[in-house]
């Protein structure tokens, strides 16, 4: 019985440090953050009287709202325009997004323009609880206070209202716990103003890296996150900064700095700019739909001169210098395929499946379809990207300037998982591309991956991702 006293108390004791613990955390979560409130403004302030604002300005708000690409995550397809309700999937579960349109019961139309600031600058609903950061208010912290003056402008007065309520996520518990958000956003995403311009001499420079770090919010998918989920670098002056992100939807999201094996560094800036706005160039196309959305939903109606900027700034991005895969242009595949030596697996399928489109040497036509050697998807350090296309397929999308939304087939129902390793290790060391061989076992986990996305799209009729 005296034994057991001692144990009892250090029971004890370790349950009042948990609670104490426990409460700290609690109380730092749900503590009130102050943030920096923004004045109206002349344009803004006739809203007070009930008068619409200037119509310049509401236009403006539509800009940043396209630039931004709200439609795209908050307008389930075939839904009513920001009446939310597309499935945004994570690592903890699905989510949801909201309904921003001005409905004042199940929309954002009680919303004062403070109210409409910290959410979107700062993640912070008006009841003080935190938003998934789903939302990119890591970027949107950014945006200045006129473009948000506008984007307020044009939500309230342009945007119609529409009564549908929000859905809750499929998270459970504990992670379905609110609170712990404001513990994450006040420890990544500590309070701060709209973005200094004033570091890059470059005006052009200036306005392309705002685009792209704060509207544009490529860090959200483009730069890695550590285990906590936040993404390493917010800005320029970390390395990891669009370096490559995880994978969105089942498509990796590609590095956007100036490595020449796979980034942009063989890239020239209208390359960057026809991809933006037509979701295609003289030798590569975008890949997946959460890219193809950004390219439908935003960057196609954006100004040239703003797409020009951002390809500028990316240009100005050096390469990280971290990666495994090599090219040097070589014409040695394509000898030994004309010369007849397709003893290999790997080229047997590749001019059973490929050489129809993308011909003998892996160049296709010009912008018809992409081609292969010194291809950044292709040479990924990850090849799930390069697999994924070849099980499923992909399209390119339908843009103004070009209209034709070409596609390529699935092998899935053709190639087995060994088959489908050895045609992607061929195009990954072909022409010149030198990485790592892709395993049967690689194949099977995207084959399994598509599998259960097929079955979520049918749980989930209204969605598409």
């Amino acid at each position: 019985m005296t034994q057991k006293k001692p144990v009892k108390k250090v029971i004890l004791a370790l349950a009042v440090v948990g609670a104490v613990v426990f409460a700290g955390a609690y109380g730092y979560a749900v503590a009130p953050t102050e943030t920096r409130k923004i004045e109206p403004g002349p344009l803004l302030s006739a809203m007070a009287t009930g008068t619409t604002p200037d119509a310049g300005l509401i236009e403006k708000g539509r800009y940043v709202a396209t630039a931004s690409d709200c439609i795209a995550c908050h307008t389930a397809p075939g839904g009513k325009e920001f009446a939310g309700g597309r499935v945004i999937q994570s690592p903890i579960g699905n989510m949801y997004s909201t309904n921003i349109t001005p409905d004042k019961a199940t929309g954002i139309g009680n919303y004062s323009l403070d109210d409409f600031d910290r959410a979107i600058r700062h993640g912070i609903v008006p009841s003080g609880g935190t938003l998934y950061p789903a939302m990119p208010f890591p970027s949107y912290a950014k945006m200045s206070d006129d473009d948000l003056r506008a984007l307020y402008a044009y939500f309230m007065h342009s945007v119609k209202p529409e009564a549908q309520e929000n859905r809750a996520a499929d998270i459970t518990w504990p992670l379905s716990m609110r609170w712990p958000l404001g513990i994450w956003r006040k420890t990544f995403v500590p309070v701060t103003g709209p973005m200094d311009l004033t570091k890059y001499a470059d005006q052009r420079i200036a306005r392309g890296a705002y685009l792209v770090q704060s509207l544009g919010h490529c860090g959200t998918c483009h730069t890695p996150r550590a285990a906590t989920l936040n993404e390493l670098a917010l800005d320029d002056s970390g390395p990891e900064f669009l370096a490559g992100g995880p994978l969105i939807d089942g498509w990796l999201a590609v590095n956007l700095r100036g490595d020449k094996v796979d980034g942009l560094g063989n890239w020239s800036e209208k390359d960057i700019v026809d991809t933006l706005k037509t979701g295609r160039n003289a030798h590569s196309g975008v890949l997946g739909e959460p890219m193809q959305d950004v390219v439908v939903h935003s960057m196609q109606h954006m100004q040239d001169s703003d797409l020009q900027a951002m390809a500028a700034y990316l240009k100005t991005l050096p390469e990280t210098g971290a990666k495994k895969s090599s090219f040097a242009a070589s014409e040695a595949t394509v000898q030994k395929i004309m010369a007849g030596n397709d003893s290999e697996r790997g080229v047997q399928l590749y001019l059973d499946n490929c050489a129809a489109c993308h011909r003998v040497d892996g160049k296709a036509s010009g912008n018809v379809f992409p081609a292969l050697p010194g291809n950044p998807t292709v040479l990924q350090e990850d090849p799930t990207s390069l697999i994924r296309v070849v099980l499923a397929g992909a399209r390119l999308p339908s843009t103004k300037e070009a209209p034709s939304d070409l596609g390529m087939p699935g092998f899935a129902w053709r190639l087995n998982d060994e088959e489908t390793a050895q045609l992607t290790t061929f195009v990954r060391n072909a022409w010149g591309n030198k990485a790592a061989a892709v395993e049967a076992g690689d194949v099977a986990e995207v084959r399994k991956a598509l599998k259960d996305h097929e079955i979520h799209k049918v749980d989930e009729g209204n969605t598409k991702h």
